[in-house]
């Protein structure tokens, strides 16, 4: 990947996630690097990207941490046909994270994708910060095509807090 497709993904997700659910720029970068970390996108008719799907694939599940469309073209369906690309490939159980549908946006987010397939999960999570400075930041997990066990959800938990969020064991809640 470029620096101006870099920069282009960047673009993206500073306008699509609040500061405490993305890296710093320095620290998404640095993920290009990890074997487990993956970058989809979706380009228009002049190669700029207009879309991605950032995700992670482990040996027993996929993780998407970010999916994001341009703000000047949300609402076309894009976002849905990545997801659906997705999760129509994959031979394992996918998940993601979604704030609480406590408010009206919440709700329409874990809707879509509800809609999608995702079954939401109320088993207790946050997502470690990921930014220094920040707090936790209390969310749920989402799952493609079932409903996660308890035993699948500590499992899957570990893993992202040790992959993912770089969380030693003994810190972890």
């Amino acid at each position: 990947m470029d620096e101006r497709q870099f920069n282009e993904i960047f673009a993206i997700m500073k306008s699509s996630f609040p500061d405490s659910e993305m890296r710093t720029y320095a620290g998404q970068q640095a993920l290009l690097s990890n074997p487990y970390y993956h970058l989809i996108t979706q380009m228009d008719d002049n190669e700029n990207i207009i879309a991605f799907l950032a995700a992670w694939e482990f040996p027993l599940f996929r993780f998407v941490e970010h999916i994001a469309v341009n703000p000047t073209i949300r609402g076309g369906g894009i976002g849905g046909k990545l997801v659906n690309a997705y999760i129509g490939e994959s031979q394992k159980p996918v998940l993601l994270e979604v704030e609480p549908p406590v408010i009206e946006l919440a709700q329409r987010r874990v809707g879509f994708y509800e809609r999608l397939g995702f079954h939401l999960n109320f088993f207790e999570y946050v997502q470690p910060p990921l930014q220094e400075g920040q707090e936790d930041l209390s969310l749920n997990i989402m799952s493609y095509p079932q409903a996660l066990t308890e035993s699948e959800f500590g499992l899957y938990k570990g893993t992202l807090y040790t992959e993912v969020y770089q969380v030693p064991e003994r810190n972890r809640l």
